[in-house]
């Protein structure tokens, strides 16, 4: 395993946990990971993955922004269910953009598994997003994506990130009980998107 993938490891697993108990710090931390996994992916010629690495730093820097500022009254951003349209909307552009991303890579670049690799890309992007904005949601959907990360990762001999994206998938279930959990008794009203 080269050194450069175990500690993109070790640095995603760290901003990920801090993730789930909505420290702040997971935002610069997840940065530093996100730039280091841009480089193992690139090797690997999973590039819808490399470029979404890009995607997560600049994220990730509206996350940090928004979870301090998006609120109330430009307070902290409280944990919210998504509507019932956004979630039709996000659905929608998640499957619309990785078929046409995978259609792109697979004709224009050597990239391995292209539709695989793009659908989960465009899934993982809706993830992000919902997560920068604390819609509880995001970590039902990050479940779903890791698991078929799991297999394609094992697929492409990246054993170590297969290994991190099964720890992911009890990491978004530790989120979603712990975001949830935040949401404390009080009616939660759907975030208008």
């Amino acid at each position: 395993m080269p050194p450069l993938e175990l500690v993109a490891v070790v640095l995603t697993l760290a901003a990920v946990y801090l993730t789930t108990r909505q420290n702040i710090w997971c935002w610069p931390l997840g940065m530093v990971s996100v730039t280091l996994y841009a480089l193992v992916f690139y090797q690997a010629k999973l590039y819808a993955d490399m470029g979404l690495q890009g995607l997560y730093f600049a994220l990730a820097i509206y996350g940090w922004w928004a979870w301090l500022h998006a609120g109330v009254d430009h307070g902290e951003l409280e944990v919210s269910l998504a509507s019932g349209r956004a979630r039709v909307a996000l659905a929608a552009i998640g499957v619309l953009g990785g078929i046409t991303l995978g259609q792109l890579l697979g004709r224009f670049t050597d990239a391995s598994l292209p539709l695989m690799d793009s659908t989960l890309t465009s899934f993982s992007i809706i993830a992000q997003w919902m997560q920068t904005r604390k819609q509880l949601e995001a970590w039902l959907l990050w479940l779903a994506v890791d698991v078929f990360y799991v297999g394609m990762f094992l697929y492409k001999g990246l054993y170590l990130t297969a290994g991190l994206y099964a720890i992911f998938l009890y990491l978004a279930l530790l989120g979603f009980v712990e975001w949830r959990r935040s949401m404390g008794r009080a009616v939660v009203r759907p975030e208008v998107s």
